[in-house]
């Protein structure tokens, strides 16, 4: 027999183990070594967050200390009576010294005065170089403060906003309102701080970062890095949330930057500026942390790697060996050992497998002769199995003889004692037909004496009679080979109804003018099966009926489609009569071999046990229910389609008509 132990194992415990050492090892390692890194990597962008942000507090800080400088500049001129005089009756050749003085000392890179009317006086203004240049409108013409901005110093003695230009130019402009002493209106002065790019450059290099001052629709109107020039005018917009601060990321010329949109303010006027700082310094400082502690995360790996192959070789390769000596075992007629090399677990291991050797080859020996022995008795066993099946096929058989017989007798014996009328009747007839050969006028006086009137009314009659009796002889006779079957000994298809149409003809003679048999049978399918062993169910069940009336009773017999039964389409077969029924404590016994009820001599125990293997091995099942005094029901549920394999398998407990 061939052995159905696997020679080579699916895994090898050394991977295993290293696979485990590893997990359990490197696990935490790697955990601590990714969170480090992650957390490293945010630390760095925090940090960088961080500085962008203080970055854009400077610059905020940095244009109130603008307004702070240019309300304290302004105040000093709006505190002059002089300057208010001059600039109430418009006296321009005293007031351009004091605007070139003005501007000198200021912050603002334009002043311009304006008269009480809001048109404007003069103009000074510092160039790019540094030079200062004033301007003065031609007479005639008019330059005037708009509507708009007059209308912001209505309420208020001075308004500060933001105007933008196409040039790239954002103008922080303080338009203030000089009154005199009666608190009538001097004129105006206007004070403008211009931020361009050149301006954005020198706190670029002073801040090591690139800036961008948005206008409040989203625009870009002042950059340090002229690609933003190019971006679609709406870019920014997504990021623009008021009093709050907004971080995102950006690539310049193949750099990645990471940016920070704050919102400024100068007065009731809101812009932005978006401060960004390189991360190419930062993410070489995170690639260099990661080189380092993936450097020492591999050298742990190497390390962990050759001890655990050490210590697995010490530990594997002795199990290697009890594996390989286990597998010679099935296979080996003298002892196998191994050799002792450990006094650890292991070495204790290996003599217990030494002793385990030792005690198989003993019990090998001890098995092969209890195997001999059984193998003797299970001979004796299988001849008196088939002693007590035959016992049971002879008394099944003796009943059903007798019956047959009994229901033999009448249509036979009608028969027989029909044969002397018809002979009589014969002999008459012959003689009157020679009556009339040689006598031909005494024929009419012989036809009364032999009373050939009533021979012809009767003759038809006892030839019907016979002729009933006779067919009802092969009816039997068909109904008993039905029974049997004997031309249909393999699996065939299999009328269920006419099947138990069958078996009650058999039983008519003990069953008419005693019991009632009430059949109500349902549309089924051709059940395959062993005929003749399906007719021996039943028989051994009907006929169990048909004895547990006692006197007059009746029988139900109700067939249907079952439904799924163990993932098959199947039949219920309910056979119930109204016998004695049975005592609850035998019901649990009733299928067990050699169990009976009835007197000694009338049967052997086997009839239900027999059907009930027959029903178990066609893929079914055999149920019962019983009332002491009410009756009993079997019901039988069988497979239209049952398990071909079981099927072929040997029924030796089952007795068959066919044998």
């Amino acid at each position: 027999m061939a052995s159905s132990f696997r020679r080579k194992s699916e895994r090898s415990l050394r991977t295993v183990l290293v696979g485990w050492f590893l997990l359990f090892a490197l696990a935490p390692l790697a955990f601590l070594t990714g969170y480090s890194i992650v957390r490293y990597g945010q630390a760095i962008d925090r940090e960088l967050g961080h500085r962008l942000e203080g970055n854009a507090r400077e610059i905020a800080t940095m244009l109130n200390e603008f307004r702070l400088t240019l309300i304290q500049h302004r105040d000093r001129y709006k505190s002059d009576p002089a300057f208010v005089y001059n600039l109430a009756t418009a006296q321009l050749d005293q007031l351009a010294p004091v605007a070139k003085n003005w501007i000198r000392g200021d912050i603002a890179g334009e002043v311009t005065l304006f008269s009480r009317t809001g048109r404007m006086l003069l103009s000074e203004s510092r160039t790019a170089n540094g030079d200062l240049r004033q301007f003065n409108p031609p007479s005639g013409s008019g330059i005037f403060i708009s509507e708009e901005n007059l209308n912001r110093l209505k309420a208020q003695n001075e308004a500060n906003f933001v105007e933008t230009s196409a040039s790239g130019k954002i103008s922080l402009i303080l338009l203030s309102k000089i009154l005199t002493a009666a608190g009538k209106t001097a004129g105006y002065t206007e004070q403008l701080i211009g931020i361009d790019q050149d301006f954005l450059k020198g706190l670029r290099n002073r801040m090591k970062v690139e800036l961008v001052l948005i206008r409040k629709a989203g625009s870009v109107a002042v950059s340090t890095q002229t690609d933003f020039y190019d971006y679609p005018k709406d870019f920014f917009h997504t990021y623009l949330q008021p009093e709050s601060v907004a971080g995102f990321e950006l690539s310049l010329r193949g750099n990645p930057f990471e940016f920070l949109m704050y919102p400024l303010h100068w007065g009731k006027s809101d812009f932005y500026i978006a401060i960004g700082a390189s991360k190419s310094e930062a993410q070489a400082t995170l690639k260099g942390v990661n080189y380092a502690f993936y450097s020492v995360v591999g050298a742990v790996v190497v390390f962990l790697v050759a001890i655990i192959l050490i210590i697995s070789n010490n530990i594997i390769r002795p199990l290697e060996d009890l594996v390989q000596a286990t597998q010679d075992i099935p296979f080996a007629d003298q002892l196998v050992e191994i050799p002792i090399k450990s006094d650890t677990e292991i070495g204790l291991l290996t003599e217990s497998f030494n002793e385990m050797s030792r005690q198989i080859i003993r019990i090998r020996a001890e098995l092969r002769a209890k195997i001999s022995e059984l193998e003797l008795a299970n001979q004796e066993i299988r001849d008196a199995q088939t002693h007590l099946v035959h016992s049971s096929k002879m008394s099944s058989l003796g009943q059903l003889v007798a019956g047959v017989a009994h229901e033999l007798n009448n249509p036979i014996s009608f028969i027989y004692s029909n044969m002397a009328h018809l002979r009589q009747y014969g002999e008459k007839l012959i003689l009157l037909s020679e009556i009339a050969e040689s006598h031909p006028e005494d024929v009419a006086q012989k036809k009364a004496e032999l009373e050939i009137e009533y021979i012809k009314t009767d003759l038809p009659k006892l030839i019907t009679s016979c002729e009933d009796g006779a067919r009802r002889v092969r009816d039997i006779v068909l109904g008993l080979r039905n029974f049997s079957r004997l031309e249909e000994a393999k699996l065939k298809a299999l009328d269920i109804n006419q099947a138990i149409d069958n078996t009650l003809n058999l039983l008519s003679g003990e069953i008419k003018n005693r019991i009632h048999v009430h059949k109500v049978f349902g549309e089924l399918p051709q059940v395959e099966c062993y005929a003749s062993q399906m007719n021996q169910v039943f028989m051994n069940i009907l006929s169990n009926a048909v004895q547990a009336i006692e006197g007059p009773g009746t029988i139900w017999i109700h067939t249907k489609r079952f439904g799924k039964f163990r993932g098959e389409d199947a039949v219920l077969i309910s056979i119930q009569d109204s016998g004695t029924g049975i005592e609850p404590s035998n019901l649990d016994k009733i299928f067990d071999p050699f169990f009976s009820t009835k007197k000694v001599g009338q049967g052997t125990g086997l009839g239900l046990s027999i059907s009930y293997g027959i029903i178990q091995n066609h893929g079914g099942e055999i149920r019962v229910k019983s009332e002491q005094g009410a009756g009993t029901e079997f019901q039988i549920i069988l497979p239209e389609r049952p398990d071909l394999e079981k099927l072929d398998q040997p029924l030796s407990t089952i007795v068959s008509i066919n044998e």
